[in-house]
């Protein structure tokens, strides 16, 4: 399931600067995420935590990361609680673990289909799967 929410109405400017096909690549992805009911914007992660605590496991949502290094945080209701993955920007292409794509919704999609048949193991989740 995931956590719906208006995202916010314009593109965000604290990036840092890219190519112009990096830029493009990040643009349309944003706009894609804004068309969504899961992307959250600027939400810390606390406060992403705290709404994920009160959700059914396997509730997400996808939010602006507070890492200068990382664009997005994908923020799952776990077992255990919520946890954090950070989604990296790398020449062009969005990164979750061994899972790449040019769009975040797209990337997403990937790792859905993915962990089906092979979950997720991050530090961050304590040994916990995700699936």
């Amino acid at each position: 399931s995931l956590l719906p929410s208006p995202a916010p109405p314009s593109l965000p400017d604290r990036f840092r600067m890219f190519r112009s096909c990096e830029w493009e690549v990040l643009e349309r992805s944003l706009n894609i995420l804004q068309a969504s009911d899961f992307y959250w914007g600027p939400l810390s992660v606390g406060e992403a935590h705290a709404k994920l605590q009160r959700e059914p496991v396997g509730t997400y949502l996808v939010r602006d990361s507070s890492q200068g290094n990382c664009l997005f945080s994908l923020s799952v209701r776990m077992p255990t609680g919520p946890v954090s993955l950070r989604i990296s920007f790398q020449e062009g292409y969005f990164r979750l673990k061994n899972w790449f794509s040019d769009c975040v919704v797209q990337l997403l999609e990937l790792v859905v289909a993915g962990t089906r048949n092979n979950p997720l193991h991050f530090d961050e989740m304590g040994g916990t799967p995700l699936v």
